[in-house]
Parts: C-alpha cells; structure tokens; sequence
C-alpha cells in the first residue's frame, strides 16, 4: 500500500501522463455538449488554528484565481440549470461551503463578494443559532466558533444563497426514524427561513459520503420542496443527469489532487452515481 508521501508524487505522474488524453477528451465533450458541471466544497478559510478541514486564505484565493481563468463559476441555481440540460459546452464550477465558520466572515467571504464570485453557504442551525462550537472540532481539541444570525443576514442581504445543512451536523446515514431525520432537514431549513426571511432552497448532508446518506433523507427532502441535495464523497455532473442530487468535489488543498478533478480524472468520470431519482420520486 502506497504511503501518504507516495500518493502524491504519483498523482501527480498519472495527471501529467494523461493531460493530453484529457485535454482531447475535454474538446470532445465540448463539441458534444457533454462538458460536466463541478462543484467544490470547502469549509474553513483560515490561516490560523489548520486542521483537515482548513485552507489558508493565500490558497484559497489561488485556486479561486485558477479556476476563474479557466471556468464559468456561476450560482448553484445555474449549476443545477446546466445539469438539467442535456447540452452544456461551458466549462463550468460553482463554490460551496459546508457549516459555517466565522472565520470565513473575516476574509474568504468578502474576498469573493469583491471578485463578485457566486457561492451558496450551508450552515447547522443550531450552532448558529447558539454559537457553540462544532462536535468535531471540539472532539480535535480546538473549539471553534460558528458564523452568527448577523453575519448570515449580512451575507443573504450581499446575495449569498444561504442553505441548510441540519440543525446539529448530524450523520444521517445513520438515523432510522423519519420523524428525527424531518427535524435534522426540514427543521433547519424552517430555522434559516424564520431568520433570514428568505426562502432556503438547498440542502447538504455533513460528512456527504455514500454512508451518510439514506433515500429516506432524500425522499424527505424533494417532498419538502428543497430544490436539490448536495453529497460530499467526489463526482461529476452530466448534462441530463439528475439534477436534485447534486455531487461535490473537495477544494483539497493539495494542488496536485485539486488540478487532477478539475480537469476530469477519467477514471473518476466512471464513477456510478448514487441515489437515482426513482430512490426518492416514486412514493407520493
């Protein structure tokens, strides 16, 4: 088994020996109208305190930059629109963020509101509402605060879509009872409403992986009115794919793995999507 130190190394090997048959592939896709639409998520900017789930700012910024010379980055509204299509010819990102940090408030988000970057913010509820720390980060030994109810009526009133992402970042993989998931999805997305005055139109699941998901939570979302769900664990959207389930890729601070999805990995283009339209449309 590959050590950490080896897994980069060789990826970046295999992303520079497969760039030209990417970069043919990518021209196909133009001409067919097949160009998938990428969503990264992200969720602390900081340059203090790192930890797995932080970029630094000076990071951020350089992708950003990357991607918007390389990129449409539109809304996840128009994200979603191009999925729905069966043409998209446009090489296109949008920008998520998962929890909702206060750290991000100090330079990330005003940093994008001045490029005039679209990006859709998902928030637990109850940190927000409370301003206690996330599980996991006190669980890391490093207890760190949450966005407030002011920071995010500031960033709803500057046009940032602001989405739900449970009330307590539960795993809901792993709830059976339907009335517990309801509260965790529906709850915070009627939390957000009642506080923002706005209507919340996405949701995301915390951890995102194909464990934490369930087609109960799915169901429960598309009944409740929620216009699409995003995952977590890495995958391209086609145009004519489902576009409730929307898949999501790692703003990985390790430039190497972050050049290798945006370019399309083809071996990760294969990937079977999970959670088709029938696990959650087929029970009204």
């Amino acid at each position: 088994m590959l050590t950490d130190n080896l897994k980069t190394p060789m990826l970046g090997l295999y992303y520079l020996a497969t760039l030209p048959q990417r970069q043919h592939a990518a021209t196909k896709r133009e001409s067919k109208g097949q160009v998938p639409v990428m969503i990264l998520y992200y969720h602390r900017v900081a340059d203090q305190h790192p930890n797995d789930w932080t970029i630094s700012n000076e990071l951020f910024q350089s992708q950003i930059r990357w991607l918007q010379e390389r990129f449409d980055i539109v809304s996840l509204e128009e994200g979603q629109r191009r999925i729905a299509a069966d043409h998209n010819d446009r090489s296109t990102v949008c920008v998520t963020f998962d929890d909702g940090y206060a750290d991000n408030y100090a330079k990330a988000i005003p940093w994008l509101l001045e490029q005039q970057v679209p990006f859709t913010y998902f928030v637990t509820s109850d940190n927000v509402q409370t301003g206690k720390p996330f599980d996991h980060d006190v669980a890391n030994g490093c207890p760190l605060p949450p966005n407030t109810v002011e920071q995010l009526r500031e960033m709803a009133d500057a046009g940032v879509e602001i989405g739900a992402h449970t009330r307590s970042h539960a795993d809901l993989g792993s709830i059976i009872s339907e009335t517990d998931l309801y509260d965790e999805i529906v709850g915070s997305k009627l939390d957000l409403e009642s506080l923002l005055g706005q209507p919340v139109r996405y949701f995301a699941f915390p951890f995102g992986m194909p464990e934490n998901l369930s087609s109960a939570a799915f169901r429960i979302a598309f009944q409740a009115g929620l216009w699409g769900v995003c995952s977590a664990y890495g995958g391209y959207n086609l145009p004519g794919e489902d576009a409730f389930h929307i898949q999501r890729i790692h703003g990985d601070p390790e430039w190497t793995r972050f050049r290798n999805w945006l370019t399309v990995d083809p071996r990760k283009l294969r990937r079977e999507r999970q959670f088709k339209p029938g696990d959650y449309r087929n029970h009204f």
